[in-house]
C-alpha cells in the first residue's frame, strides 16, 4: 500500500496522539523526539509533509514501537539500514506514513537534526491529545531542508522563524557545519534578520525557539 501525506496540522496531531496512546512512550521512559516536517507542522509551521519521524535512542525502542503498533499494516519490519545507519521501522497508521528510528552516526558536533546530540538538546516541548511530544527544533530542521535544497520546506521555515524569532547561532554553526555554502548562508541570515517579507523577495528562490536541555 503506498500510505498518503499529512493533509494539514489537525490530521498530524490525530496520528500521533493514536500512535502515542499505544506506545506511550512516557511510561516507560523512552527518549524520542519528534523528527522530519512532522516536527515543523507539529509547531505551526504551514509546509508539506509527507510522514511522521520519530527518532529514538536505542535499537530496542525501535522493536517496542514496532511492538506497539502491530495491530496497523507494517510496511517494513524493524531493521538495520547500513547505508543510512539507521535502525528502523514503519507502519501506515490511518493511511499515513509512521516511522521510527535510531540514526547511528558519530559526530561531536550538536548542530545535525537526527544525530549527534542536537536533537536531544535543542527541541520544542509540543501538546498533543493527552501527551507532551519533544519536537526538534525548527532551526535544525530549517538547515536540514537547506541541505536537501527543497524551497517548498526551507521558504515557510524562514518565514516562521523570521516572524517568531530564532536562535541565530544556532542557525549559523549548523549551516557551517553541514556544508551550506556560504553564499546561501549569508542570504538566509539576513532574511531571518530583516524584517517579515516573503522568503523570496530576499533572493532564496528554487536551484520557535529552542528549549536547549
Amino acid at each position: 500500500m503506498s500510505p498518503n501525506g499529512l493533509r494539514d496540522r489537525t490530521q498530524l496531531q490525530e496520528i500521533l496522539s493514536l500512535v502515542l496512546d499505544r506506545w506511550d512512550p512516557a511510561a516507560s521512559g523512552i527518549r524520542y523526539r519528534l523528527v522530519g516536517t512532522g516536527a515543523a507542522l507539529a509547531q505551526g509551521v504551514p509546509l508539506p509533509a509527507g510522514d511522521i519521524d520519530v527518532l529514538v535512542a536505542r535499537r530496542q525502542d525501535v522493536d517496542g514501537f514496532a511492538d506497539a503498533l502491530a495491530g496497523f499494516p507494517c510496511l517494513e519490519p524493524p531493521a538495520w539500514l547500513p547505508d543510512a545507519r539507521q535502525y528502523f521501522t514503519h507502519f501506515a497508521v490511518d493511511g499515513v506514513d509512521v516511522g521510527a528510528s535510531t540514526v547511528e552516526v558519530p559526530t561531536g558536533a550538536d548542530t545535525f537534526e537526527c544525530i549527534g546530540s542536537g536533537p536531544w538538546k535543542f527541541y520544542v516541548p509540543t501538546t498533543v491529545g493527552r501527551h507532551t511530544v519533544a519536537a526538534v527544533a525548527l532551526e535544525l530542521r530549517l538547515v536540514s531542508e537547506l541541505v536537501r535544497d527543497r524551497p517548498d520546506r526551507y521558504l515557510p521555515l524562514i518565514e516562521h522563524l523570521r516572524s517568531h524569532g530564532s536562535d541565530l547561532d544556532l542557525i549559523r554553526r549548523s549551516m557551517i557545519d553541514r556544508g551550506v555554502e556560504p553564499g546561501t548562508r549569508h542570504r538566509v541570515l539576513a532574511q531571518l534578520e530583516s524584517r517579515p517579507q516573503p522568503a523570496a523577495e530576499c533572493g532564496l528562490t528554487p536551484r520557535g525557539r529552542p528549549t536547549p536541555d
